[in-house]
């Protein structure tokens, strides 16, 4: 058996036995935790625990901690729209899902204001000073992931609040500085430390090096504050208050921003080369969305530098042919389906898409529909592929190598939609398990590590990796924040979730749930996941899909059974209003009125 089904297997104890287990006896628990799975996965599974289905006639709100639901809620209950909503579970998020997201990371955001469909890019940026052999050590070997991600060299521009600023400035309603009210006071007054936080800082093996993060979440001794302690955070409020006051200025100018960079350059062990002028010059992008139809739906999400939106309209095309709505979720010919179209699109990701300011996406070529039926014709629906081959794009000039990126799953989920029918999908992070460790000092936030979203290695057999590092580019992501809309134009869904490159695969088995299956949101959130990123062939552990390996493996199917810590969010349009879903793998909150 694997540690990590092992591991899995104990922590579905937590939730259902919590209310009875002495704080010791959790202690216990976790530690054997621990024991049995060796070092931590970013971001590791604590637990899985059922929720019902939410409905709602006018707005809704899911978020990945109930107080930052509840502070989006409170824009939306003062006629804020999903943006104000967003900027406010946002802030509060940076308090309560440190190891998620935060003001020191990134997001991208899909927007409909009613009539059309807007996309935010929020992506970091590499310093200028940033080279292609970054990740390299002196015999021209990737490092040790940790190695590149724990310190400065892995930190990007952050990119958030520049994104957000420059949505609210279209879609806002409200003040900016009313929507970092509820984080402010929060900080202040402190916040309980949640089962799942805790699981992770036990499991943590790098955050308690350096300070202040150590004296923040730790004890003298080392072990993490118990569950329940209530963390204040006064410098982070402080910086909230500075952001509220003058604006996202105060972020990339000024002191605040002569803190990050000393934060990054002083880093033990592995500083970084982020320079005042770095953020002094970051611009969010408002891009194209990538659309495309599905059946009798019409969906967009976020393109390039993002891969996402691409991978799951590419995957859900290849599948049309197919009739899913006969086959149940859980059944061999579903999984394998699934698993095919999921190799043919993470080829496709690895080879052609990355930063569009650097490199040429051929976006609309791989989201042509006679390029993805002959993809489709692919797929035989008794047999596995194996590893697949990226396709073959005509007046494509450049033969990129393969990405080897490393891409492990973290990040946070915000799905809004407002009274006003405005509604948003946006995913957010700081990349790995609290980001490079690094705490702004008198600031009160983690800084992300998305640089080691590039490839590791620039060059593949001669040729070019697409997703390399150069100054001043955004790193390729997984993120698909998604928007559905009816055969007559209306929206009808959003979904999207964190979880490393399994992104994609969350959110397309999540949008099949939805749209061949005719589950409600939170059914298609709670399926047990499986699928591939073009390697063995993943169901998720402790899920009832054992039955399936021998079936799969007849067919020609790697089998791993391992922990796929998703944290979807996802509504939908119902006879009456809204209804919504959140992850039972985390701790998100559905919130509605």
């Amino acid at each position: 058996m694997k540690a990590s089904i092992r591991m899995k297997s104990l922590l579905l104890a937590i939730p259902s036995k919590f209310n009875r287990l002495s704080f010791v006896g959790l202690l216990t628990l976790l530690v054997a935790v621990r024991a049995l799975a060796g070092p931590a996965a970013p971001e590791a599974a604590t637990g899985f625990a059922a929720k019902a289905a939410v409905e709602s006639r006018h707005q809704m709100i899911i978020t990945a901690t109930p107080l930052s639901s509840q502070a989006g809620m409170a824009m939306l209950a003062r006629g804020g729209s999903a943006i104000d909503a967003a900027i406010a579970a946002q802030a509060m998020l940076g308090l309560t899902e440190p190891q998620s997201s935060g003001i020191g990371g990134g997001a991208f955001l899909v927007y409909f204001d009613g009539r059309r469909v807007a996309t935010f890019d929020g992506r970091e940026t590499a310093p200028a000073a940033a080279r292609p052999d970054r990740f390299l050590n002196a015999e021209g070997q990737a490092l040790d992931f940790y190695r590149a991600v724990v310190g400065g060299r892995s930190v990007g521009v952050p990119g958030v609040l520049a994104m957000l600023s420059l949505a609210h400035k279209r879609y806002g309603r409200l003040p900016w500085a009313m929507l970092f009210q509820p984080a402010i006071s929060q900080a202040e007054r402190g916040f309980p430390i949640s089962p799942r936080l805790y699981g992770l800082l036990a499991g943590e093996r790098f955050l308690a090096r350096s300070e202040p993060a150590k004296s923040y979440f730790y004890r003298a001794d080392g072990s993490p504050k118990p569950i329940g302690t209530m963390l204040k955070n006064p410098a982070y409020a402080a910086t909230l208050r500075l952001i509220a006051r003058r604006g996202p200025a105060a972020f990339y100018r000024g002191e605040l921003a002569r803190d990050i960079v000393a934060a990054v350059d002083r880093a033990a062990g592995s500083p970084g080369d982020m320079t005042l002028a770095d953020l002094r010059n970051y611009r969010a992008i408002e891009r194209e969305p990538v659309c495309g139809s599905y059946r009798d739906y019409r969906l967009c999400g976020m393109g390039p530098p993002s891969s996402g939106g691409v991978a799951v309209l590419q995957m859900l095309k290849v599948l049309e042919r197919f009739p899913l709505a006969s086959y149940a979720p859980q059944s061999v010919d579903a999984v394998h389906l699934f698993s095919e179209a999921g190799r043919l699109a993470f080829a496709d990701r690895g080879k052609y898409l990355a930063d569009p300011d650097f490199v040429r996406v051929p976006t609309q070529a791989l989201l042509d529909p006679a390029y993805l039926a002959g993809r489709s014709q692919l797929i035989d629906p008794l047999k596995s592929m194996g590893k697949a081959q990226p396709g073959t794009l005509p007046g494509q000039p450049v033969a990129w190598g393969a990405d080897s990126a490393v891409e492990l799953p973290c990040t946070s989920q915000l799905t809004i939609v407002d009274r006003f029918g405005h509604a948003l999908s946006m995913t957010t992070t700081i990349e790995d398990q609290f980001g490079s460790r690094i705490m702004v000092p008198g600031r009160g936030f983690l800084l992300n590590n998305q640089l080691t979203d590039f490839s590791f290695n620039p060059v593949d057999q001669g040729q070019p990796v697409a997703n390399r590092v150069e100054g001043g580019k955004r790193p390729r992501s997984a993120m698909a924040p998604m928007l559905v809309f009816d055969a007559e134009g209306k929206l009808y869904a959003i979904a999207g979730s964190p979880g490393g490159s399994a992104i994609i695969n969350y959110v397309a088995q999540t949008l099949i749930g939805m749209l061949d299956w005719h589950l409600d949101p939170q059914q298609a959130v709670s399926l047990p996941h499986y699928g591939s990123r073009n390697g063995p062939t993943e169901l998720e552990a402790g899920r009832d899909l054992d039955q399936l390996a021998p079936l799969l493996a007849a067919r020609g199917h790697q089998i791993e059974q391992t922990d796929l810590t998703s944290g979807l969010a996802a509504l939908a349009r119902s006879r009456s209003g809204w209804v919504g879903g959140a992850d039972p793998r985390r701790e998100g909150m559905v919130l509605g009125n």
